[in-house]
């Protein structure tokens, strides 16, 4: 499995936002130069995280990022699907191979891994990366 880059920036931001505890706020510079992500790029991602319901932003001088929730109650699947859309998403295997038996079962094959995935990511609490 290839993760994208946004995807391991996401991972990486919010696990080092974790790091910091759930209500202090942390200035995009600081994140951007400890996880050494480039400003405008992370905070675009960050937006996308906001939007999960992952993190809260606040503007100004004494703003920044926070969790939104405790490190535990964030799984690795959140903050990917969040950054990267839904990892279940429409194989189209078998369509593009025609139909033909050996598309179907390949779909099948890879579906059942994916689901596989997804269920390690969804375990694999944030707070379980950082402590």
């Amino acid at each position: 499995m290839n993760l994208n880059g946004s995807t391991r920036y996401g991972m990486v931001a919010a696990a080092y936002l974790a790091k910091q505890g759930k209500d202090r706020w942390v200035v995009t510079e600081d994140i951007a130069k400890k996880c050494r992500i480039p400003v405008e790029y992370l905070l675009r991602i960050m937006n996308q995280l906001i939007r999960a319901g992952i993190l809260q932003g606040k503007r100004g001088p004494a703003g920044g990022f926070r969790l939104l929730k405790p490190a535990n109650q964030i799984s690795l699947l959140r903050i990917v699907e969040a950054v990267n859309g839904p990892l279940k998403g429409q194989l189209e295997i078998a369509a593009q191979a025609k139909k033909h038996a050996f598309g179907v079962r390949m779909e099948r094959v890879v579906g059942k891994a994916v689901d596989q995935a997804a269920e390690m990511f969804e375990k694999a609490k944030l707070s379980d990366m950082v402590e």
